[in-house]
């Protein structure tokens, strides 16, 4: 016999059990996706937030687009960024984070 032969015999003896082991399994399962997926997420982005909330004229970002500059301006949904000397473009205040060079300096 195979495992799976065994197993499949074994699981109706157990009667009153297996109505449980469904219900436990799913449980478990949101668990294991709530530990490893959703939470670091929601993790991650308050920290995004309190990065954009504290950023101010002179760091270095990056857009979402892949775009590096300085941040020249920052008014409420915009970021004027200078990618270039005399070169500046508004961005919006969502499409910009951190570079990791910054990361690294605020950790310290």
């Amino acid at each position: 016999m195979n495992l799976l032969s065994i197993l499949l015999q074994a699981a109706p003896a157990a009667g009153g059990a297996s109505q449980y082991s469904g219900i436990l399994m799913m449980v478990l399962i949101f668990v294991v996706f709530y530990f490893f997926m959703i939470r670091p997420q929601s993790k991650r982005q308050k920290e995004i937030k309190k990065q954009r909330e504290a950023m101010k004229q002179g760091d270095s970002v990056v857009t979402s687009g892949g775009i590096y500059g300085k941040v020249k301006d920052i008014k409420d949904t915009t970021v004027t960024v200078e990618i270039a000397d005399k070169v500046l473009i508004k961005v919006d205040k969502n499409s910009v984070f951190a570079t990791a060079e910054d990361a690294q300096t605020e950790a310290k």
